[in-house]
């Protein structure tokens, strides 16, 4: 596995864009996260989002989105000033690195630093994702045992995690 310090997280510009391009995942993984043309068009089109790209050194491993506020992933308001985040995911030559653990905890360094009102991160997963729910919550979410059932994908969890 490489080293903490290989893997950052950068805001989506120019230059990067062409590199995410070349990006996807599994076939399994398709109708829960989407293709990455589809993320990148999405994310110019709704204000107050980011696009985020995470990489590997200099290469383009993987992609998310944050959220300036969360009712555009949860459907709702939450109690705690938050953020939201969308469509995280690790290309699919790259899975099964525990590069996914890394990419979050860059994740919350960065948010820490450029977001520090925010309390909380919110995401849905969808329930039949097993392999992101147990990443989730093994980096510090906790399933609030609510299930959402709008959006495309099916009925899915809701998961928050502080944020310092």
């Amino acid at each position: 596995m490489p080293a903490t310090a290989a893997i950052r997280v950068v805001p989506v510009d120019d230059a990067l864009r062409p590199k995410l391009l070349g990006l996807h995942v599994l076939p399994a993984q398709r109708g829960w996260v989407g293709a990455i043309a589809d993320l990148l068009a999405d994310v110019a089109l709704c204000p107050g989002s980011e696009a985020m790209a995470i990489l590997h050194d200099a290469t383009a491993i993987g992609y998310y989105r944050i959220e300036s506020t969360p009712h555009s992933v949860t459907g709702r308001d939450l109690e705690l000033p938050s953020l939201g985040l969308r469509g995280f995911f690790i290309d699919a030559a790259w899975q099964g690195r525990g590069l996914g653990q890394l990419a979050l905890q860059a994740m919350f360094a960065d948010l820490a630093r450029r977001h520090p009102w925010a309390r909380q991160l919110a995401l849905m997963v969808d329930r039949n994702n097993h392999a992101a729910l147990r990443l989730y919550l093994r980096v510090g979410f906790s399933d609030r045992g609510e299930l959402y059932h709008g959006g495309r994908s099916g009925p899915q969890h809701l998961l928050l995690r502080p944020l310092p």
